[in-house]
């Protein structure tokens, strides 16, 4: 009866722990092995979009650095955040109060990257859509560099104000130890629900309707004028195609996004006086780690290019001289 009381607790030792997380041995084991399943999917999935994209000159572009930048933020995802999620799964931090300031602090950084590729990701379907005949001038590598740069460096900035006064104690607003509560205050909780969901998905939403617009038009003029192409206009149809097919494509992965995210927010604002446990709101935070396996699975279903990518990574044919030139659009 004993060893039962102590097996309920995180610190058995201490008149202070926190209770477990109590299941049936059957449902723990099934858990583990599917969370388990997916982080590793994770990390493989992604790390194949990341070499992909790095290897491959002819994957040098400027929409593909942005899938780069979210390729390595899911990756993140699941060699850190999902792997911490694992640990505390059962409502017990036992790693120690570096981990509870960590593990958040990341969760918010890689979750504002996500959010701020997401928008990049839709001026960049935006302007090629819209603004085709100034598409690659005004969107050029180096920019593109800047501005996920910018991206990082400012997710970095928002999520340390977000959560200094926790950075600085991790156990403030502990009860018993084992747990790892993360409190904001109301003024907090609004500038990031604005600045990380509300604000974005009000951007996106409308560059994407503008896209959606314009698209539709583009492809009634292509299918007017396609009894009567040269070879010159023939190409310039085809190019148009391209961006719309690369528009709808990068269009789902927002929308995925999108879906996965707003279980977590609309659970972050019913939460009572904002308070947000690591061990509380469990099937939203996987949600939301789980939009990161889903990317490179939308990148495989939509993309050519990445399939005859993940085929010479499979065969180690990148391993051969000259490989990095190999042709895959």
């Amino acid at each position: 009866m004993e060893a039962l009381e102590e097996a309920e607790f995180c610190f058995p030792q201490l008149n202070t722990s926190c209770r477990k997380t109590m299941r049936p041995h059957s449902e723990t084991t099934i858990i583990y092995t599917v969370l388990s399943s997916i982080t590793l999917l994770t990390v493989v999935l992604n790390l194949l979009v990341i070499i992909s994209i790095s290897h491959f000159r002819q994957l040098h572009t400027t929409t593909n650095l942005l899938l780069l930048s979210l390729a390595v933020a899911d990756f993140l995802v699941g060699l850190l955040q999902m792997p911490g999620e694992i640990l505390l799964f059962r409502g017990c931090l036992i790693l120690g109060d570096l981990l509870c300031a960590v593990h958040p602090f990341l969760s918010f950084i890689i979750v504002s990257v996500s959010v701020g590729n997401m928008i990049l990701i839709s001026v960049d379907r935006y302007m090629a859509i819209c603004d085709p005949m100034f598409y690659s001038t005004k969107v050029t590598l180096k920019r593109v560099q800047l501005c996920i740069c910018l991206c990082w460096i400012f997710s970095v900035v928002h999520s340390t104000w977000i959560l200094w006064d926790f950075l600085k104690q991790p156990t403030k607003y502990n009860t018993c130890n084992g747990e790892c509560m993360v409190v904001l205050s109301f003024a907090e909780g609004v500038v990031d629900l604005v600045v990380t969901f509300l604000g974005p998905i009000f951007v996106i939403t409308l560059l994407y309707l503008r896209v959606f617009v314009v698209a539709v038009s583009q492809a009634r003029a292509m299918r007017s004028h396609i009894a009567a192409t040269t070879l010159q206009h023939s190409e310039t149809v085809k190019a148009k195609r391209s961006e719309i097919k690369a528009a709808r494509t990068l269009g789902v992965v927002v929308a995925v996004f999108l879906l996965c995210s707003c279980p977590y927010y609309c659970f972050t604002v019913a939460a009572e006086n904002n308070q947000v446990g690591t061990s509380s709101a469990g099937l939203e935070i996987w949600l939301l780690y789980f939009n990161s396996c889903l990317n490179p699975v939308i990148y495989v279903s939509f993309y050519p290019w990445f399939r005859k990518a993940i085929k010479h990574i499979a065969t180690l044919q990148i391993l051969q001289p000259g490989s990095r030139d190999t042709s895959l659009l």
